[in-house]
């Protein structure tokens, strides 16, 4: 059985479809990432999927249940950390954690053991007397982490579970993150518009743009598909430049990104000086040439034609343009 499946699952609001149709499939016991900018759908999916919001077309089960049909058993399987933050300040990390166990209906005994159980898994042991007023950024988060496991749910949802922590707070939320999956035997789907994050949580990845669901595979498989290696080329002529490139078949690709090409190329360190001979000779000039590994920057860029930071920025278009050589990824 798998964790999650959904079919077509579709949300509309009048004019704007912000989920188009998705289709996908979560296994047991991975951790699947949903990789998009803001407002891509991700965290309508995870709206629906928890039942907090109805689809219009399309349909979902969550650990073998209906999202329609069997709204309940949806949520007694599922544990959500919202992007939002979902805690009172005015309690202690204890009373939030028993708080939210009363309002699942365990009792006393099991929720004293519980919480203690899961303090001491996001570390928050020796805080849980203290006022969430007190807390910082990354405590806050760890003990939302620690609240959704309550339950001993089957199926834990993240909502961009780092957003708006500094990089060392972020990297030790992912420890943790991977620590639960393992010891509580949890499947978990996060949100997130953080490249890192992704390519070291996620055992697959949906990439996500305006609703659709473009492409899911494992990270690296996902970055091998591009070529071995990528030649960023800066010169006076880009757009002649590109289409004596993508002319050449040791070319796997072409793009062009602002004031640069990209060139996915198998061997790229040997395809320098070919690269510089080509340019050579159609009389333009490299100003500058490097090559590095594909990231998952250049897989968004390959399905999308924008980085996310392009999509989420609403003040202006950054020109592009592609060239894909037959037989490159798709």
């Amino acid at each position: 059985m798998h964790a999650i499946t959904t079919t077509s699952l579709t949300k509309r609001f009048e004019s704007l479809t912000a989920v188009d149709r998705v289709s996908f499939e979560v296994m047991q016991g991975e951790i699947f990432g949903l990789l998009g900018p803001n407002g891509a759908g991700k965290t309508t999916i995870i709206k629906m999927l928890s039942t907090l919001m109805a689809p219009t077309d399309g349909d979902a089960a969550v650990w073998g249940f209906s999202i329609a049909s069997a709204r309940d058993d949806v949520r007694r399987s599922i544990g959500i950390v919202f992007q939002d933050p979902a805690v009172d300040d005015s309690l202690t990390g204890w009373e939030n954690l028993d708080f939210h166990a009363r309002m699942y209906g365990m009792k006393k005994d099991l929720r004293a053991a519980r919480i203690s159980e899961v303090l001491a898994l996001v570390g928050l042991e020796d805080k849980a007397g203290l006022l969430l007023k007190k807390y910082s950024g990354g405590m806050k988060r760890r003990l939302e982490i620690a609240r959704g496991l309550m339950h001993y749910p089957r199926v834990l949802f993240l909502d961009e579970p780092t957003l708006g922590l500094d990089p060392q707070t972020r990297h030790h939320i992912w420890e943790y993150i991977k620590m639960l999956n393992q010891k509580e035997q949890v499947t978990v789907i996060l949100t997130t518009h953080y490249m890192e994050e992704a390519d070291s949580l996620c055992s697959r990845i949906g990439i996500i743009d305006h609703g659709k669901i473009l492409v899911i595979d494992t990270p690296e498989a996902l970055k091998n598909a591009m070529g071995n290696d990528i030649l960023t080329i800066k010169a006076a002529d880009l757009d002649s430049l590109m289409t004596q490139l993508a002319a050449e078949t040791w070319v796997q690709e072409v793009q062009r990104y602002g004031d640069h090409l990209l060139v996915s190329a198998r061997l790229g360190e040997e395809k320098i000086p070919v690269a510089v001979e080509i340019a050579r000779r159609i009389g333009t000039v490299i100003q500058a040439i490097s090559m590095r590994k594909p990231t998952l920057e250049d897989v968004f860029l390959h399905y999308t034609g924008k980085t996310i930071r392009d999509e989420e920025d609403a003040e202006g278009e950054v020109p592009r343009g592609r060239m894909r050589k037959r037989g490159g990824p798709h």
